[in-house]
């Protein structure tokens, strides 16, 4: 299985833009998608922009992965209280 995750571009040199997920900071290649421009977002996949993404995709999707930081989160929770994994 693949994962790609929505990044929002804080900088451009050349083909290699500087990239931002969760306030963490990544390097990614521009060389196989055009028109990526600071402040786009862009589906980040093993170094590589492999697709531009207009914002509200991009924020649905990091919703997304916000959902499951919460949910992993009570679950965590929940085992650490009843020894027990939920699912």
């Amino acid at each position: 299985m693949c994962l790609s995750i929505p990044a929002k571009v804080i900088s451009i040199d050349g083909d290699m833009a500087t990239v931002s997920v969760g306030g963490t900071e990544y390097r990614a290649s521009l060389q196989i998608i055009e028109n990526v421009e600071v402040g786009d977002y862009i589906l980040l996949h093993t170094g590589f922009a492999i697709q531009k993404l207009d914002i509200k995709e991009a924020e649905a999707s990091l919703k997304v992965f916000e959902e499951f930081i919460e949910l992993n989160r009570r679950l965590d929770e929940e085992e650490s209280t009843t020894g027990k994994r939920i699912l």
